[in-house]
């Protein structure tokens, strides 16, 4: 059976970051893979309500409730499409330093489809997913700081292993990217690579994009922040911002700084495993359960919430 490859555009219908996940999908099919490709401009996805209503089902229940938006939308018809699928190819522009809206909003409602959740009850079967990333814009990475960081984010929740990313700089017209054949020859690449992963034992999927890419050798995004206590105790000195993991900056021996991460607790919260993310669960059970087991929580709010509904302000 074929291998089944989606590509994702939250770009403009025919910009730069549609044509260059057409390219890699070309490739993909190419090499014998069942193809599709959407655009998510096409789809009504509203915002997500913030309500917790999918995690209070998850971790107070134990239940698989989805999210209160399912019958109001395309989300959950493009998510049971996603789930058949084996690889995925995503695309979107950078609008100041990071990601496009269109996606962020596709992101954000997938918690409710939280894989590692449906599996454990159940729900879904356990499958190994991949996925390449596509950004594009009209800047260097200067002004494109944090659009695969952000996309990255939005990987973990579905579980999709990300072998490969490109950042398509300097293209800010319409069809730009046509313009420089080497990142159509790259978005190609991806796409071989993709079909390279899909090949491999899952337990034998790994990077697959440029060698070196990014400053974490975990995720290879190129985020790091300084660390902070977390709430389970763990301090590390720096993190990465987009996995979890953690270490400190070290001097290599050509004296050029790298992060390391720590061997030991390192990859404890790594984010893209099940395992780290399952301790990310237990932070989410334990603040908000806490909260709901605890009825003086419920008598404080709806003492002093009245002073806030009733607080009004002049508007626009």
């Amino acid at each position: 059976m074929a291998f089944k490859v989606m590509g994702i555009s939250a770009g403009r219908k025919n910009g730069n970051s549609e044509i260059l996940v057409k390219e890699a999908l070309l490739a993909c099919q190419e090499l014998g893979a069942e193809v599709t490709f959407i655009n998510l401009h096409d789809y009504n996805i509203l915002d997500c309500t913030g309500c917790t209503h999918c995690t209070q089902g998850m971790f107070m229940k134990g239940e698989n409730v989805g999210c209160v938006l399912k019958d109001k939308d395309d989300k959950d018809k493009l998510m049971q499409a996603i789930f058949e699928n084996d690889a995925f190819i995503f695309g979107a522009p950078t609008y100041d330093l990071q990601v496009s809206a269109n996606f962020t909003r596709f992101a954000q409602r997938s918690l409710a489809y939280e894989t590692a959740f449906l599996e454990k009850i159940g729900a879904i079967t356990p499958k190994h997913r991949v996925a390449g990333l596509i950004a594009a814009g009209g800047s260097t990475r200067a002004w494109q700081s944090m659009t695969l960081e952000t996309m990255q984010a939005a990987m973990f929740t579905c579980d999709f292993n990300v072998v490969d990313m490109l950042l398509a700089t300097r293209v800010a017209a319409m069809g730009h990217v046509l313009t420089r054949p080497e990142l159509i020859e790259r978005a190609h690449k991806m796409g071989e690579n993709i079909m390279k992963s899909l090949a491999k034992d899952p337990a034998d999927r790994g990077w697959e994009g440029d060698e070196g890419y990014g400053w974490c050798p975990n995720c290879h995004s190129n985020a790091l922040v300084l660390g902070e206590k977390q709430w389970d105790g763990i301090e590390y000195n720096v993190e990465c911002q987009v996995c979890g993991c953690g270490g400190d900056l070290e001097k290599d021996e050509n004296g050029k700084w790298k992060f390391v991460i720590e061997p030991k607790l390192g990859y404890l919260k790594d984010r893209t495993t099940v395992a780290g993310r399952g301790l990310h669960l237990d932070e989410i059970g334990q603040t908000e359960g806490a909260f709901y087991r605890n009825p003086a929580n419920r008598d404080i709010v709806a003492e002093k919430m009245p002073k806030y509904r009733e607080l009004k302000f002049k508007g626009v």
